[in-house]
């Protein structure tokens, strides 16, 4: 069996490589072929914050999922892979897992408290790694899954989640006094399916969609925000008196300091969620306005399943994400690609900025 991976220099994530990979099983081991799986920015957010940057609470950053010090990076994926070889009780060949995956053709797991809905990936480096990235769903056990969404759950589902969790938090803490929210890279996926799930709301704070020129009339017409404004007219067309708050989707210092000096003391809450734009300077300077708040959507996971039970939060999330998946396909049109230069090109063409946010890259090992 002929199994690839991509390798990623962790100091310079333009510098990779196709490799070949062992494909043998161990004691206690399964060997999984990677069926599908996304490429999104929100993989590069992954590559920024691959070494350890304190993101995790420890020494350990994204690179350690699938790789060990002082090897390449492999970059984590969402996707679906299939159970070839199995020394596991409980998990067979054949069976099918929803989950996070090396961006490659296949991968090795160590299965730990198996149940017959998944099971959670227990190799020593990832046990104090956030276990929201470590559990792999049967895809039959899935309450919310609808095979008409296939190519949508790679896509979509963490980003949606990521994005549904931050409107959670919004309502939660009051909107943090806002009445207009301005979301940054607003044709990102996280950033839909946040302006998709605060729209949900019977009364909430105006939603105001901050994206390019060029991606501005078509970002409107999908109605997911109340507003759509250009970046170049947030000093005109932004009323700097109404109390606000800025979610920035993609660390665009650029837009950031825009934001933040126009609205001043007006602007009451401050987000960054991702990092997309991996290679915008680093903003050094003071800006007007609150200090910028990081999100971690596992930490928020963890939260509101301790409040709600994993019950209630799989309840809400299905209930949320089946309304989102009846307008998905209006948003983006699933591009499908397959191999390991097309996996490698697509890398490539989301890191460096010039992915279609009306495209959905899927990537069939």
């Amino acid at each position: 069996m002929t199994a690839w991976a991509i390798d990623i220099d962790r100091d310079d994530v333009t510098k990779t490589e196709v490799v070949t990979t062992d494909t043998s099983v161990g004691h206690g081991e399964i060997l999984v072929q990677i069926d599908s799986y996304a490429m999104t920015a929100n993989n590069v957010t992954y590559a920024v914050f691959g070494k350890p940057s304190g993101l995790f609470g420890n020494d350990q950053g994204y690179w350690d999922f699938f790789a060990e010090r002082g090897d390449p990076g492999r970059l984590p994926v969402w996707g679906f892979a299939t159970v070839l070889v199995s020394d596991v009780e409980g998990v067979a060949p054949g069976d099918s897992f929803y989950g996070y995956y090396p961006m490659a053709s296949h991968a090795v797991l160590v299965p730990g408290n198996i149940t017959p809905g998944g099971f959670a990936d227990v190799t020593p480096r990832r046990t104090t790694l956030p276990p929201i990235y470590n559990q792999y769903q049967r895809i039959e056990a899935l309450g919310d899954y609808r095979a008409e969404d296939h190519d949508y759950w790679p896509v979509f589902r963490p980003l949606f989640l990521t994005g549904w969790l931050i409107a959670d938090q919004f309502e939660d803490d009051g909107d943090y006094g806002a009445k207009q929210v301005l979301i940054a890279s607003a044709s990102s996926k996280t950033a839909i399916g946040l302006g998709y799930s605060m729209k949900q709301r019977e009364a909430g704070p105006q939603t105001i969609g901050l994206t390019s020129a060029a991606n501005a009339e078509a970002l409107a017409a999908l109605d997911i925000y109340d507003r759509v404004v250009a970046y170049d007219d947030i000093s005109t067309l932004i009323d700097p008196d109404v109390p606000s708050a800025l979610v920035d989707m993609a660390g665009n210092n650029a837009v950031t300091r825009a934001v933040h000096s126009h609205l001043g003391e007006s602007l009451k809450y401050s987000m960054i969620v991702g990092k997309s734009h991996w290679d915008s300077a680093p903003e050094m300077d003071a800006m007007p306005g609150p200090e910028r708040q990081g999100f971690f959507a596992p930490g928020r996971s963890q939260k509101r399943l301790a409040d709600w039970g994993g019950k209630g939060f799989a309840t809400r999330m299905a209930s949320a994400w089946l309304g989102f998946m009846d307008v998905a396909p209006g948003i983006a049109a699933i591009d499908k690609r397959s191999g390991a230069d097309a996996a490698l090109d697509a890398y490539h063409e989301v890191l460096g900025g010039r992915a279609d946010p009306k495209v959905g890259i899927v990537i069939t090992p």
